[in-house]
């Protein structure tokens, strides 16, 4: 009976030991969190029509962490040779892995108020200076988290071209 007591308990002991082995790890991780880096690589052009048209917004998404996130939701705002181009959403999960590059693909919708200076700068150069903001939900090993983001550069028009 004492042995059998012995027996559950070490068992119970060791089954709490390893929770707080992994627990550790989760708090390590949510400890060490870096933010995802997003880059605009590509835009493709998918149709037109009389009040504007539709584009991929293809980008890279790198995860630094040690750790995969899950995204809930990705949401930016587009803006190119200085014009607001539109918003884009992605309100699927997304999972991110390891120290690692993932490539997104948002489509987004635009007018053509909004292409306006885009064409002028299109006509000027032979690339497109784009901004991005927005934000993504992750999440982590400690619940929920909004992480902002901002990025910005340039599209080489043969990209718009494709």
């Amino acid at each position: 009976m004492l042995g059998a007591m012995l027996a559950t308990a070490s068992r119970v002991l060791g089954a709490l030991f390893l929770v707080t082995l992994s627990s550790c790890a989760t708090l390590r991780n949510a400890l060490t969190f870096e933010k995802p880096q997003i880059d605009l690589q590509e835009i493709h052009v998918t149709s037109l029509g009389l009040s504007g048209g539709t584009m991929d917004l293809v980008f890279d998404v790198y995860n630094p962490n040690d750790y995969r996130l899950r995204s809930t939701r990705l949401e930016v705002g587009l803006e190119l040779a200085g014009t607001d181009f539109g918003q884009a959403l992605i309100d699927k999960p997304l999972d991110l892995s390891p120290v690692n590059h993932s490539q997104v693909v948002m489509p987004v919708r635009f007018t053509w108020a909004g292409v306006g200076a885009a064409a002028k700068s299109l006509l000027q150069a032979q690339e497109l200076p784009y901004g991005l903001t927005g934000a993504v939900l992750l999440d982590t090993p400690i619940g929920e988290k909004r992480v902002e983001l901002k990025s910005s550069g340039k599209v080489p028009l043969k990209k718009l071209l494709r």
